[in-house]
């Protein structure tokens, strides 16, 4: 204590208000409970009753207070002595009692409440009276279906459910969320999603600032992510498609809305999408081939017909295609016919009427292609750009090749040659549902090329 308020003397700031004596300060307290709250003494008078009690029951403090029991104002006559019975029996009992208790309000209604009540000794340790928080039972009952829904959510839900803070870092995971994430509960915690999760975290963290920012999307978002597949392994992601929906998180105790972060609910719809893009790909790509087909038969020129159904065949499926006729069998020679351009895709045409021979290195997809009569797939995998162009060179492809298809050109049992597919670093490699399709486009070109004739026909 400074030594002007030892004195009782002011300062230039003017005579210093006095500190709260225990009445006020308890006072205070009570009215500012979220609670009802009344007290009685031994004999059964009530001694306290706070704001939130006046609201429930519409009695104010200066009406209940010095009242003896609630008998004849706010319980039944009929109920009062079980009532009070029951709350003063609090006095002699340990611990808590829980009752639920219909009382009456100051307009003649009725609610149902639930109250504890429990003893207040003296400084001998005796009982003094009781006190009792009580509150409506439907508020009680909306409190306890909240806990009650949290704890399943974050126990026992069958999908993902994460509570996010305002630094977009997990605060409480589900096991579910766990299991996803590939790591523990505990180890999720506190950390930046970026440790989580590969790509696809960008648009996650995006998506959670929007939510803190302006709320709740309407409707839940697919997100894309690459999640670790091993234990921590630098090398071991696989994508998984995300289902997920976003709720803003705010304070109920706050005046004000104070953002406590995000609530992130989702599901792996994973399987469900890849099924719903194959179908996708495997009708657009049934379409192309009928395209190619009643384009192909509009063609006078075989050769023609050939490079038109290639044309379509590489719409969202290649940026080039290159093809090449046997000129001999041991050792395989191949002879380049038809090409698209090697800088920006365009159409595939033909080179000259003779073709130009390709002296591939041993080892090449294209001659092994024609050796077994069968489908070669080749990549450059994750190699830098400068080795990716060094591995499409080494294989005389355009330098933007980074993976490449290889399929058979047979048509009446003969083999006629190859067709090379090639993508460039903005797609994904050739997967065997490529090398199918891819299969079915060099038989149509092969039966255009027969019907051509050319080098080895």
């Amino acid at each position: 204590m400074s030594a002007a308020r030892q004195s009782g003397t002011t300062d230039e700031l003017g005579p210093e208000e006095p500190e709260p004596g225990g009445a006020e300060l308890l006072a205070a307290l009570l009215d500012g409970m979220d609670a009802a709250l009344c007290a009685f003494d031994a004999d059964g008078v009530v001694t306290h009753w706070n704001r939130e009690a006046e609201r429930v029951l519409g009695w104010s403090a200066a009406e209940a207070v010095g009242r003896r029991g609630f008998s004849g104002w706010a319980v039944r006559p009929a109920d009062a002595g079980e009532v009070e019975g029951r709350l003063l029996s609090a006095m002699d009992a340990p611990g808590r009692q829980v009752h639920e208790f219909a009382l009456v309000t100051k307009d003649g209604g009725r609610v149902l409440v639930r109250m504890q009540s429990a003893a207040v000794r003296g400084g001998d340790g005796k009982p003094a009276g009781v006190y009792c928080a009580f509150s409506e039972v439907h508020a009680q009952i909306d409190l306890e279906r909240s806990i009650a829904l949290s704890e399943a959510l974050f126990e026992n839900a069958t999908w993902g459910v994460v509570l996010v803070d305002a630094d977009l870092r997990p605060a409480v995971v589900n096991e579910h969320a766990a299991r996803a994430l590939g790591v523990g509960r505990t180890a999720v915690l506190g950390r930046p999603l970026a440790d989580l999760l590969g790509q696809g975290v960008e648009e996650l963290e995006s998506a959670l600032a929007h939510v803190l920012a302006e709320g709740a999307p309407p409707a839940p978002a697919e997100l894309w992510v690459s999640v670790r597949a091993g234990d921590g392994q630098e090398d071991g992601f696989e994508r998984r498609c995300w289902r997920s929906g976003f709720l803003r998180l705010a304070s109920p105790l706050a005046e004000e809305p104070v953002p406590l972060g995000v609530g992130w609910l989702f599901q792996d719809v994973t399987e469900a999408k890849l099924t719903e893009q194959e179908a996708s790909q495997l009708r657009f790509r049934s379409q192309q081939l009928h395209r190619a087909a009643r384009a192909a038969a509009e063609c006078e020129d075989p050769m023609e017909a050939a490079t038109v159904q290639l044309d379509f065949a590489l719409a969202g499926f290649a940026d080039h295609a290159l093809v090449d006729l046997l000129a001999g069998e041991e050792p395989v020679r191949l002879v380049r016919v038809a090409a698209t351009p090697a800088g920006p895709p365009g159409p595939c045409l033909p080179v000259t009427m003779a073709g130009i021979p390709v002296r591939y290195p041993e080892g090449h997809p294209a001659p092994q292609c024609a050796e077994r009569a069968g489908s070669v797939r080749a990549s450059a995998g994750a190699a830098s750009a400068e080795r990716a162009r060094a591995w499409a060179s080494a294989r005389q492809w355009p330098e933007d090749s980074v993976h490449a298809l290889c399929a058979v050109l047979r048509s009446r049992g003969r083999t006629l040659g190859v067709v090379t597919f090639l993508r460039g670093a903005g797609r994904g490699q050739f997967e065997r549902a490529d090398a199918v399709y891819a299969e079915s486009v060099a038989a149509r070109v092969a039966a255009s090329l027969d019907l051509a004739g050319g080098p080895g026909g």
